[in-house]
């Protein structure tokens, strides 16, 4: 499904002349985490309650696509937990500037319930091995008592990384949250609505509403 809306959004970007990188890849310098970029992501974890001795780091970042010197994730339900929203207490977010936050935070408080629907299958709930032996054995699923999902935290802890190590690298990282709406017709969309079901006269809305996330 997530395939799906990035190829509408694509066409509909390559239509209106955009020049696009799909699928982009970054591949992660170590020396550019390394001191504060290091002190930083270990602040992340304590806010997870991760524990670990040595510090869990992508060797490279995958993005949806890139224009220029942009680069753009679409979250999808799973990024919008306790756990996301845990994160931005971190000092990440007051060195950097990411214009998205609060609204961000807004919506991990609203739609956590709709996470729970999306995000207890187990490769998701557990998450790969290292999400265990980071932040220790996730509770039954579904259960966000206790020690919660340490999947849902890897992800969590995940997405920070990709927040501050894009920054390092020198680029601006715009994320697009499925909920996010658009005024068309002189009534709100929901971005997911439209790029799950493109039709043509929604076509420059789009395209004018990305522009505009590159100029912010």
């Amino acid at each position: 499904m997530h395939h799906i809306k990035i190829n509408h959004l694509l066409k509909i970007l390559q239509e209106s002349g955009i020049e696009i990188e799909e699928e982009f890849h970054l591949e992660v310098n170590p020396a550019y985490v390394k001191g504060k970029g290091e002190e930083i992501l270990r602040e992340v974890l304590s806010l997870l309650d991760g524990k670990v001795s040595q510090l869990p780091l992508l060797d490279h970042l995958k993005f949806d696509f890139k224009i220029n010197r942009n680069l753009f994730v679409y979250d999808d339900q799973v990024h919008f937990n306790r756990y996301r929203l845990s994160t931005f207490k971190s000092d990440l977010y007051e060195s950097f500037s990411y214009n998205w936050v609060e609204a961000y935070k807004r919506m991990c408080r609203t739609f956590e319930r709709e996470c729970l629907k999306s995000g207890i299958q187990t490769r998701i709930w557990d998450g790969p091995p290292i999400a265990e032996k980071v932040f220790g054995k996730s509770e039954v699923a579904g259960d966000l008592s206790g020690n919660g999902s340490s999947g849902w935290k890897l992800n969590a802890y995940n997405d920070a990384q990709y927040d501050l190590v894009s920054r390092l690298h020198g680029y601006k990282l715009i994320r697009i949250p499925l909920y996010e709406n658009l005024m068309l017709g002189g009534s709100l969309k929901k971005i997911d609505d439209l790029l799950l079901n493109p039709k043509e006269e929604s076509f420059q809305a789009v395209s004018n509403w990305l522009r505009r996330k590159i100029e912010q």
